[in-house]
């Protein structure tokens, strides 16, 4: 591969007012990606249900702000992936409570009602 010699062509770039902030990232972008990571992790154990009712109720405001903000807040993508893991947590806790109550239920079918008693007694 070989290059052109001289100087590399000007691009210009777009004007931008001074008084324009920096696009910078949203930190409740990453603070629901951390809450979504710890309930889809703690989901099963029914623990993921806190962290992910908060993390799914950050992501609201989030892309609220997000979308005020005209495009100078970022972190979209990790909003995306914090929703998903914490709805993963959320299913995870419905699947466990599921499985817990169907555990119940047998067990308790399974049990005896009343007093055991002895073959002769009427």
């Amino acid at each position: 591969m070989t290059t052109v010699p001289g100087q590399a062509p000007h691009v210009p770039q777009a004007h931008r007012h001074p008084h324009d902030p920096d696009p910078v990232r949203s930190t409740k972008a990453r603070a629901v990606f951390a809450l979504g990571l710890i309930g889809a992790l703690t989901g099963f154990f029914v623990g993921g249900v806190v962290p992910s009712a908060i993390a799914l109720t950050l992501a609201r405001q989030a892309r609220r702000e997000a979308y005020a903000s005209g495009g100078y807040l970022t972190g979209a993508d990790w909003l995306r992936r914090g929703e998903r893991l914490a709805r993963i947590g959320l299913l995870l806790t419905a699947v466990a409570v599921v499985a817990a109550v169907v555990v119940g239920v047998v067990r308790h079918a399974d049990a005896s009602f009343g007093h055991d008693f002895a073959p002769n007694f009427d």
